[in-house]
């Protein structure tokens, strides 16, 4: 794949033409002429893939039949033929998100059967906002659906705060109408459901965090593996904020029995662009052997003087009583797209099973 390749790039003349090909197929009338002709429009290199996507979505809403279902039954004939595409089909399910609201029922059958072929987790949104009970209720029936991509949309669909997706403020003021949804799909033979449920709560937790562990923790009970890596993802949020009853759940005892010391940043002063060396050692003052986890908190200078904090992950270690290990970490500060850095005094502290220790200060020069 070419270096400077964009997501967008997967809708290019080659993959519309595609799509153009395969609904001919089912559907001589379609004039993939016009279709091309109206795709590559003037505007089309300026646009970003989810506003090529709705693009090309509005464009079969112009060239297909005027009848939902109609157009439903072309579009559902046509996707078994694109078997090479991936994301390029997400057009299917816009269509449904843009024309079908006012159809409940065709619509939720016509979601049902693209997912099998690509995601609805965008498209189904507007019927959840717009139709909650129902739709949330079709979507626990989808929780033991026998394809593996129903499933998955059941949970993901229903994320409070999806990314990319529209955010579902329902939801997230009150997530009781998901649970069972989550519930009943937590031990799903398949990872990639299981991780969604995991994302699910770990929206759900940003909010709720008591309900979160509580569920956690019940579900903990008599665990498995895999339900374990489910509670330990689900929790990221949380044991990034160094919440103590969530890294409970982990076996991290917060706070630990831990000496802190030589707490060093090396050089103290550096200009935009240039790396630090940040270490520190801790000792076990604890009689038996406990689980850390290791990260470090850096307060970043905003342009208003004060801190907006970040938390790095570091490891995790089982220390025996009165070991000593010594971290280190190259920490660069770098320009980045989703940081901007200003002048002044950036703050290190070491961050140990959700307990914060002493700070060491960074100067960070940025020439005007």
């Amino acid at each position: 794949m070419a270096e400077n390749f964009a997501l967008k790039d997967m809708f290019n003349r080659e993959t519309v033409k595609t799509l153009a090909d395969a609904i001919r197929q089912v559907h001589p009338e379609f004039s993939e002429v016009e279709f091309l002709a109206q795709v590559f429009d003037q505007g089309w290199d300026e646009l970003e893939l989810k506003a090529r996507t709705r693009h090309i979505t509005l464009i079969l809403g112009d060239l297909l039949p005027g009848d939902y279902s109609r157009a439903l039954a072309i579009l559902n004939n046509a996707l078994p033929l694109l078997r090479e595409q991936g994301f390029e089909k997400m057009v299917f399910p816009d269509y449904v998100e843009v024309y079908g609201l006012e159809d409940w029922e065709v619509s939720l059958a016509a979601l049902e059967e693209f997912t099998k072929h690509i995601s609805g987790e965008f498209a189904i949104r507007p019927f959840i906002e717009r139709y909650p009970e129902k739709t949330l209720a079709r979507m626990l029936r989808w929780a033991g659906h026998s394809h593996p991509g129903v499933r998955r949309l059941a949970s993901e669909g229903c994320r409070p705060l999806l990314p990319w997706g529209m955010r579902l403020n329902a939801l997230v003021a009150d997530p009781s109408p998901i649970l069972p949804i989550l519930e009943k799909l937590k031990d799903d033979p398949r990872e990639e459901i299981r991780r969604s449920v995991a994302n699910n709560l770990n929206d759900i937790s940003k909010n709720h965090a008591q309900l979160v562990i509580d569920i956690l923790r019940k579900w903990g009970q008599n665990s498995t593996k895999n339900r374990d890596r489910l509670i330990k993802h689900a929790l990221r949020t949380l044991i990034k904020a160094g919440s103590p009853e969530a890294l409970d759940l982990l076996g991290y005892a917060s706070p630990p029995e831990i000496e802190v010391k030589n707490i060093t940043i090396n050089p103290t002063r550096i200009r935009l662009g240039e790396e630090v060396i940040f270490s520190f050692e801790i000792r076990s003052r604890s009689k038996k052997e406990q689980a850390l986890m290791i990260d470090y908190l850096v307060q970043f200078q905003k342009a208003s003087g004060k801190y907006a904090p970040k938390v790095f992950k570091l490891k995790q270690i089982t220390l025996q009583p009165g070991e000593k290990v010594t971290i280190s970490r190259k920490h660069a500060i770098k320009p980045i797209t989703t940081r901007k850095y200003y002048p002044g005094i950036q703050i290190f502290q070491p961050q140990i099973n959700g307990k914060v220790y002493k700070k060491v200060n960074l100067f960070l020069d940025i020439p005007a």
